[in-house]
């Protein structure tokens, strides 16, 4: 998490009240839909992304796995960032005004189910594999430990139940085994898994970034490795996708791996450009990411999850995506 990131959300949040021109050729791969958008149970296999092309910016898309370069299918909807799963779908918006944000939950039909207000700017969002468990991220300022740098919030919310943790700093900590407190806790990048009660996490403090495993009936998280940020659980819950900082240092980028959580063994990725986002399994074996093309225009990637082969292009002018199906 970085200040240029949040400038960066920030700046693409002002300029969707502008016109922009880009002045270049499409190809039909580029161009979007044929038809609206206005199901998460479209028949076969869908990728859910938000779109960045000229003619849909900003705007909830599908697409099919099997073809993702054919016909785009686009929903009214407007959003900054885009997930969904087990027939729930979460959309990071503005709500009215320019400073004001909101979760805005999905129905299977497309319609807002439910919108919880957001205190910062949103950047991440989850949903559990069967629907009931959403979470987000936002970048907040006015700490006073953070001398006036943006700091993160990350919160959950459980849709049978209506409980919610309006921010995992509510929890109790356990750093490397012992009870931990500290002004200085940031969370994000929240991923569930399958039993509606356990998450991984990216818990920082005292300058060092930890994937953290949280209990939401017990309240608690406990670290579980170093240097792992926007952790990704894969559909077996045996792995975990990450970015991690080049050195420990933000400030060289970031590089993706997959992590085992049995055995503690890493497997950087064919990806070696700087990821600054939160990878997604689109399958048991393959990551999708965005990778930026141009201000406020990203191309999502895949890579194999083994570190083999070598990354390709999946959809263009897309970013934030989600495998349905």
């Amino acid at each position: 998490m970085t200040r240029r990131t949040v400038l960066a959300v920030v700046g693409a949040v002002v300029l969707t009240t502008v016109a922009v021109g880009y002045g270049v050729l499409t190809t039909a791969r580029d161009r979007t839909t044929v038809a609206a958008a206005n199901t998460l149970s479209l028949t076969g296999p869908r990728i859910m992304f938000r779109s960045t092309a000229p003619d849909s910016k900003g705007h909830l898309a599908l697409i099919a796995k099997d073809d993702p370069a054919g016909p785009r299918s686009v929903s009214a909807l407007t959003c900054l960032r885009v997930y969904a799963a087990g027939g729930t779908g979460t959309c990071l918006r503005q709500d009215g005004a320019l400073t004001t944000f909101q979760i805005a939950i999905l129905d299977p039909s497309l319609n807002v189910a439910k919108a919880i207000p957001l205190v910062g700017v949103p950047n991440r969002t989850r949903v559990s594999g069967d629907g009931r468990l959403v979470a987000w991220t936002v970048f907040v300022a006015g700490d006073s430990y953070n001398h006036g740098r943006f700091s993160t919030r990350a919160g959950l919310i459980d849709l049978g139940s209506g409980d919610m943790v309006d921010s995992l700093e509510f929890l109790s900590v356990t750093l490397d085994g012992q009870p931990y407190t500290a002004p200085d806790l940031n969370f994000w990048g929240i991923t569930f898994t399958a039993d509606d009660n356990h998450f991984y996490a990216t818990m920082s403090t005292g300058g060092h970034r930890y994937l953290v495993e949280g209990d939401i009936a017990a309240k608690t998280v406990r670290t579980v490795a170093k240097n792992v940020e926007c952790p990704s659980l894969s559909p077996d819950g045996r792995r975990i996708a990450f970015k991690s900082a080049v050195d420990g240092d933000p400030a060289k980028g970031w590089r993706l791996s997959v992590l085992d959580l049995s055995s503690g063994a890493r497997t950087p990725l064919a990806e070696t450009r700087s990821v600054d986002d939160q990878p997604a399994w689109l399958d048991p074996n393959t990551i999708g990411y965005a990778v930026p093309r141009a201000a406020g225009d990203s191309d999502v990637w895949t890579v194999p999850a083994d570190g083999s082969g070598a990354p390709r292009l999946l959809i263009p002018h897309a970013e934030s995506p989600a495998a349905l199906g």
